[in-house]
């Protein structure tokens, strides 16, 4: 049987479209997937959308099943949940989550999706990727117990890392927001809330994910002597001054970088599959509902992206919803 699809392209900075695809027919050891939601991960796919990733870091900032180049024409995403229509026996049925882009229907090998819990509803299974990109960053971290924690940053990495601190025991988790309005998320999360003004300091461990030159400023000054702030934020093509001068030797603080391309060597035995069900496992917890803030359908994405770049739309995790006859 002949496949088609439809899917979301940036065909240049600030401007996208809806495009018709032909599928292949799955062949021995492939699925076909019918997408159920797809999730626009606003740090990362609003730089991508506005045409802001460094020519250095094209080949880096690359997902796994992305068509074409930067700045565009591009097919960029990777936070899909759908059905598997045909494939594997074992799979055909199952819901599954997979670093795929925005797209009715795809192919892919059957090794590239994941079964998604049956305690985890679909509808927040898209939140899989960036609660991987928490748990790589905590192997990163080493949290101890009793720690003083500020998460800098409460977007929707941010919000993830304090999502996950809160169930270690001891730790005081306050996130950090110059919008106030955070702090709702915040308490549905079971953490503290502070502006950058009014942050508790000597942090033992400070997580900066503002992706702003200020919050990393800030994240230093919160710290304990010794402390450390682990970078999770990634600024594109700019320029980031550090206040590396006063008291920033003499405290002997400390940054130090995570990205979730590499699994952390914290965990040398564990593979990006075992990264990823951890992930899936921990999204059992309904208090994450909380990161998703938006659902539009998908034939309305080349007029929402625009306005989640602008912020005219403010999100942390905008949840795209098909069509079943798609």
């Amino acid at each position: 049987m002949k496949h088609t699809g439809r899917a979301f392209w940036i065909d240049s900075p600030g401007r996208g479209a809806i495009r018709e695809v032909a599928l292949p027919a799955p062949g021995e050891g492939e699925v076909l997937v019918r997408t159920l939601f797809s999730g626009v991960s606003r740090g990362t796919e609003t730089l991508v959308f506005r045409g802001g990733v460094p020519v250095s870091q094209h080949t880096a900032m690359r997902a796994p099943f992305q068509e074409g180049d930067f700045p565009g024409p591009v097919k960029y995403g990777y936070l899909n949940v759908g059905v598997v229509e045909e494939g594997p026996e074992e799979l055909t049925g199952r819901t599954v989550f997979c670093l795929y882009p925005h797209q009715t229907r795809y192919v892919v090998p059957a090794a590239a999706v994941t079964p998604v819990p049956d305690t985890v509803p679909a509808e927040r299974a898209v939140l899989a990727g960036t609660v991987e990109t928490a748990v790589n960053a905590l192997w990163d971290a080493a949290p101890l117990v009793g720690d003083r924690i500020a998460v800098v940053g409460g977007g929707m990495v941010g919000c993830s890392v304090a999502a996950l601190l809160a169930r270690f025991p001891g730790v005081r988790v306050q996130l950090v927001d110059a919008d106030p309005s955070r702090a709702k998320i915040a308490e549905a999360l079971g953490v503290g809330f502070a502006t950058p003004e009014d942050a508790d300091g000597d942090r033992d461990l400070v997580v900066h994910a503002s992706a702003t030159e200020a919050g990393l400023a800030r994240s230093l000054e919160l710290l304990t002597t010794e402390g450390t702030v682990l970078e999770l934020s990634w600024y594109g093509d700019r320029q980031v001054s550090l206040p590396l001068g006063e008291a920033f030797h003499s405290r002997r603080l400390v940054i130090r970088s995570s990205q979730v391309g590499t699994v952390s060597p914290a965990r040398p035995n564990r593979t990006y599959a075992d990264r990823l069900a951890v992930a899936l496992d921990l999204l059992a917890d309904p208090a994450l509902d909380a990161l998703i803030t938006g659902e539009s359908p998908f034939e309305d994405l080349p007029d929402v992206l625009p306005r989640l770049v602008s912020g005219e739309v403010p999100a942390l995790c905008h949840r795209v919803r098909y069509d079943e006859s798609d």
